[in-house]
């Protein structure tokens, strides 16, 4: 039993100390990135710009959510912007819904896409349709690109359109204040989105050299003469995550960019479901491994050890250290001492997370589980890849080929 009791506690002091010193770092980091990225709630107390801006929202069987998003828009102060609606082969009653909340507003353009060619993307082609169509888009000096699930604060299109023009970027895209009213939401999304973090971090997404190409497309604003001179949409029209896929592009033609936290100024309720939590973010982490299936292999192994096992391991290492007699006593009193101070680093780098995605501290307690979680859905991504299994998304099928 000794023996067992001097293992654990040599493991779990072995893992305190990695786990100290990693997020220890992942604490400074995500504390700089607080610090030097501004937020979209700074461009609420700049000069309101003297730009015009077209909002495109997309949408696919959105009734549940199409009205709430319609009435955020309506509730905009920026007098010169301008609204399309790009109903993407809907199904159900999201046309009926839209245009009763869009009313007699004449800032609207509401466009029924009926179908879609084989070799674009639902969304994709959605928006690239309506612009086309649309006279508000024609003359905009800004294009801004909203998912049909956020909701814009008032002063939401004034505030990035003040914040592009201040930092003078042709491209901005904002990482939305997420809703934490599920059980999901509260303890699996901070862990799913801190693993997208680790492979996109937000300020090297806004670096001039050595970018880390990288937009949110919940919100996205462009400025209009460059994406209309580098194709726009259809550069991406095949992309399921046409996001990250026109950050690329952006950053190929030499455009600013800026990754910028929304701050409560753009919220967003992903998925209503664990169902469609699960398939949105393993469609994310394929599209964003490059659909890669080694890539996706690693960091699966990656999250079980860093947010799942080394935790575990210090949690046993201190209840060894606590309340077991082994000898020597110095022996248990360093194991304790190098156990609980890892695990009080990890708390508190956890806790700013958890408080930043808005989730309650004490679902700090079951993120080991959460990220086995989401370890799994980053091995489903890899072996859908490995087996050719398609991608379901947006009322069709997509064959995704590995690479």
């Amino acid at each position: 039993m000794d023996v067992i009791v001097l293992i654990v506690l040599v493991a779990g002091s072995a893992a305190s100390a990695v786990l100290a010193v990693y997020w220890s770092v992942a604490l400074y980091q995500v504390i700089r990135t607080m610090v030097l990225l501004p937020t979209a709630r700074d461009g609420l107390a700049l000069p309101v710009p003297d730009v015009s801006v077209c909002v495109v929202v997309p949408a696919h069987n959105e009734a549940k959510v199409i009205g709430n998003v319609v009435h955020s828009l309506r509730q905009q102060d920026h007098v010169r912007v301008r609204f399309v609606l790009a109903l993407d082969r809907c199904t159900d009653d999201t046309a009926e819904i839209a245009r009763a909340a869009a009313g007699p507003d004449e800032r609207f353009e509401i466009f029924e896409i009926e179908s879609c060619p084989d070799d674009w993307a639902g969304k994709v082609n959605a928006m690239w349709t309506a612009l086309h169509r649309s006279a508000h888009a024609r003359d905009a000096d800004f294009l801004l690109f909203v998912d049909a699930d956020t909701t814009l604060h008032p002063g939401c299109v004034r505030a990035t359109a003040a914040l592009a023009e201040h930092r003078r970027v042709d491209l901005l895209s904002l990482m939305s204040t997420l809703t934490a009213d599920t059980w999901f939401e509260r303890v699996v999304q901070p862990i799913a989105a801190l693993e997208l973090m680790r492979q996109y971090p937000p300020l090297r997404a806004s670096r001039a050299e050595n970018r880390r190409s990288f937009a949110n497309g919940q919100f996205i604003l462009f400025r209009a003469k460059p994406y209309w001179a580098f194709g726009g949409h259809e550069r991406v029209k095949d992309h399921l995550l046409e996001d990250l896929g026109i950050s690329r592009v952006a950053a190929e033609e030499g455009l600013a960019a800026a990754l910028l936290n929304a701050d409560g100024v753009l919220i967003c309720r992903m998925y209503h479901t664990w169902t469609e939590f699960r398939k949105g973010w393993k469609r994310i982490y394929t599209e964003c491994a490059n659909r890669k299936p080694g890539r996706l292999k690693r960091a699966t192994r990656r999250v079980r050890a860093i947010d799942t096992v080394l935790p575990v391991l210090a949690v046993g290492g201190a209840l060894a250290a606590l309340l077991t007699s082994v000898e020597p006593v110095w022996l248990r009193t360093v194991a304790a001492v190098v156990c609980l101070g890892g695990l009080a680093v990890w708390c508190v780098a956890l806790a700013a997370i958890y408080r930043l995605s808005r989730a309650p501290l004490w679902a700090v307690v079951l993120s080991p589980l959460a990220a086995w979680r989401v370890s799994g859905i980053l091995r489903e991504a890899a072996m859908d890849l490995v087996h050719d299994r398609p991608t379901e998304w947006g009322g069709r099928a997509y064959s995704r080929v590995s690479r």
